[in-house]
């Protein structure tokens, strides 16, 4: 089974690997809600409890295939985390009256009486001064209004964390792809977390299809030296019929610091086979032969949006 554990200071129970429904909004390919009803009821049998979802996927979708996979399962059994402020590749909205409208709509299409976690969603993407001094504002009225149990935001460039939290109390953060194979520069900031006691989300072990046998997508922005380290590391598991992606799910697993490791997920096939890559362990040979093929290029990222740094090695 899969452990449970405390988020931060929050009240909130976490399960140590958790299920990324962005794959729930359709832009990984087809399924039917009854494979998504699946899913959840094999993941919550592994002892995931967590879901992640926002109305940026699909355009809300992801959150009413959630919303009906949850139906008739006891609230006190999972938690929730969903996001506002983004809703479509370049549409963006942190306003005040914007993000309290998007907790509604959310709750509607989740079907649910409130979110357990809420993230500002990719807050690089607009004025840092924006999302400290308007956006959670607003956002702690709704947590008072009990709407809302737990509040942060999430992004790409490490950066923007220290950014907020130099201003503002927050309960979590989710980070994505830092904690990788190739790139886990999230583990530099895990003191600066603890210190302000912010609870720590760890997402994409994959690199967004980066660290995948069938290689990153055209749209991926990872560099022509990172994508042939990934060709490199690819060729190596292959002659030794090893996948690589189930060693960097139970690599990333065992990282210490985030609290809990999101995988997308979207029928029971990808939720058994993420439990077992996470629970596998592999020799230390292995793993260190396998991260050398990165040694060159470890933690190199790319932009992301308007402000932060996307390289983590300037963020000290």
């Amino acid at each position: 089974m899969i452990e449970q554990v405390q988020l931060g200071k929050t009240e909130l129970q976490v399960s140590k690997l958790s299920f990324g429904a962005a794959p729930l909004g359709g832009a990984y390919g087809d399924f039917t809600q009854k494979d998504a009803d699946n899913a959840i009821r094999t993941a919550l049998d592994f002892g995931i409890t967590t879901f992640d979802t926002s109305p940026y996927y699909g355009k809300g979708r992801s959150e009413e295939v959630l919303g009906l996979a949850l139906k008739g399962i006891s609230r006190e059994t999972f938690t929730v985390i969903t996001k506002c402020g983004r809703y479509d590749h370049a549409s963006f909205d942190f306003s005040p009256d914007r993000v309290r409208l998007s907790v509604d709509e959310s709750l509607s299409r989740l079907k649910l009486d409130h979110i357990d976690l809420l993230l500002c969603h990719d807050i690089e993407f607009d004025d840092p001064e924006t999302v400290i001094f308007e956006t959670l504002p607003a956002l702690r009225d709704v947590v008072k209004a009990g709407k809302v149990r737990a509040l942060g935001v999430s992004g790409l460039p490490l950066g923007i964390f220290r950014t907020v939290l130099d201003e503002t109390h927050l309960d979590a953060i989710l980070s994505y792809s830092h904690a990788c194979l190739n790139d886990d520069s999230l583990t530099d900031m895990m003191p600066y977390f603890n210190d302000k006691n912010v609870g720590v989300i760890a997402a994409s072990p994959l690199s967004m299809g980066l660290l995948t046998h069938a290689g990153p997508p055209d749209w991926h922005p990872a560099s022509a030296e990172l994508r042939a380290a990934v060709s490199r590391a690819i060729y190596y598991c292959e002659e030794r019929n090893l996948d690589l992606s189930d060693i960097a799910i139970s690599w990333s697993y065992r990282l210490t610091g985030p609290a809990s490791l999101m995988v997308g997920m979207k029928d029971p096939a990808t939720v058994q086979a993420n439990v077992k890559a996470a629970q596998r362990e592999y020799d230390p040979d292995t793993l260190h032969k396998i991260r050398s093929f990165f040694d060159d290029v470890q933690r190199l990222s790319w932009p992301s949006g308007r402000w932060g740094d996307p390289d983590p090695a300037r963020l000290s």
